[in-house]
């Protein structure tokens, strides 16, 4: 039996919130960063029930944070101007 098969799936559906977000911004960048990582140091092997996978991911997160891992990002904002000009102008330090 699938397991929303018993008519609560809107019980799991009400405890997530959606929210209506931009998709070109820098913290979607991170965001994907971070589950390729969480996918290739966690999650590279089976694992047999959700309650691993939680306590798994969770150690995971835990451990990343304690290190306070960051994100090194590689486009510049003169990237951003030579790529985007119409997004990023450059900015005059002179006075007109």
């Amino acid at each position: 039996m699938p397991r929303f098969g018993c008519g609560c799936h809107h019980l799991e559906a009400a405890k997530h919130r959606f929210e209506i977000l931009p998709k070109h911004g820098s913290w979607l960048n991170a965001v994907e960063i971070e589950f390729a990582v969480l996918s290739r140091q966690c999650l590279d092997r089976r694992i047999d029930s959700m309650e691993r996978l939680r306590s798994e991911v969770e150690a995971w997160s835990r451990k990343r944070n304690q290190k306070r891992v960051g994100v090194k990002w590689r486009f510049t904002t003169d990237d951003a101007r030579r790529k985007l000009p119409c997004l990023y102008p450059k900015i005059s330090s002179n006075p007109s």
